[in-house]
């Protein structure tokens, strides 16, 4: 008989892109503690749209999400509409970003930064 084996769902996922490229900013900025907040506010195309912050301090209702060296840090609110998602990083002709893709978002704007649930 095999034992079960547990399993703890990751609300985000971090591509290793991103968790490579938030390791590189951590060793520019010589912080250590340097942490990647993904947030949601009202507004862009679509109705929402998602930002990205670095932050060394966390409020005491975050959701911090550990990926080896790199974390991301989710406000409650946020939390509800990227669950599920990942936050990848990508550089191209038009420049390099952090995106998320969001399995919840009905419809997304054509460049990627806002979406409707």
């Amino acid at each position: 008989m095999s034992g079960a084996e547990a399993f703890v769902p990751t609300p985000l996922m971090l591509s290793d892109s991103a968790r490579k490229r938030i390791s590189a900013l951590m060793d520019e900025e010589k912080n250590p503690a340097l942490k990647l907040r993904v947030y949601v506010t009202g507004g862009g195309c679509s109705g929402f749209q998602y930002g990205f912050d670095f932050a060394d301090n966390v409020a005491e209702d975050d959701t911090l999400i550990e990926f080896g060296k790199a974390t991301l840090v989710v406000d409650p609110l946020s939390y509800q509409y990227l669950v599920g998602s990942t936050v990848d990083y990508e550089e191209g002709l038009a420049g390099a970003r952090f995106r998320i893709q969001n399995p919840n978002a009905t419809t997304t704007c054509g460049c990627g930064a806002s979406f409707m649930v």
